[in-house]
């Protein structure tokens, strides 16, 4: 299936998205693709904004270790400007991954997200992409809850969300 045919199907989906909360984003290097590739990508990344049940990444034309290269070229030349980026967080992005699935059998990475899964919880799957259903996606979700995310530390240490007041 060629970009542009994509391109067509996510617009197709939009609605579909919408209805259930889908936020949609594409991630990868944009002006690679077609013109129509790329206002397909902002067209569903503008209609789904609103989206808070689920956020779904796609990654287009996408390199971990490139993303990486382009953000310190064009990176803060002082540590005050890096401060300044760097509050508040949540400006970040592309936050971190909680959950990453890999499907077709495959065990590595492959230059996806390579700083935003430092701590996530991996869970591979023998089934290709094509054939990732919603009973396997379940699965991962419950495999996923029954571990106990550490985030590089101790097992008797527990990162938290909650804010110190």
């Amino acid at each position: 299936m060629g970009t542009g045919t994509r391109a067509a199907a996510l617009l197709t989906e939009l609605a579909s998205c919408v209805e259930q909360g889908v936020w949609v984003e594409v991630l990868g290097r944009r002006d690679r693709l077609q013109a129509r590739v790329r206002e397909a990508i902002v067209a569903a990344e503008r209609t789904t904004a609103a989206g808070t049940m689920l956020r779904l990444r796609l990654a287009i034309d996408y390199s971990s270790r490139d993303a990486i290269v382009r953000a310190a070229a064009h990176g803060p030349r002082s540590r005050a400007e890096l401060a300044r980026r760097l509050e508040p967080v949540s400006d970040w992005p592309v936050p971190d991954v909680d959950l990453l699935i890999r499907t077709g059998g495959e065990q590595r990475l492959s230059d996806f997200l390579l700083w935003e899964s430092a701590y996530a919880e991996l869970y591979f799957t023998e089934g290709a992409w094509p054939e990732f259903d919603g009973d396997a996606l379940a699965a991962a979700v419950a495999e996923f809850g029954r571990r106990q995310r550490r985030f590089g530390g101790l097992e008797s240490v527990a990162r938290t969300s909650a804010v110190a007041s």
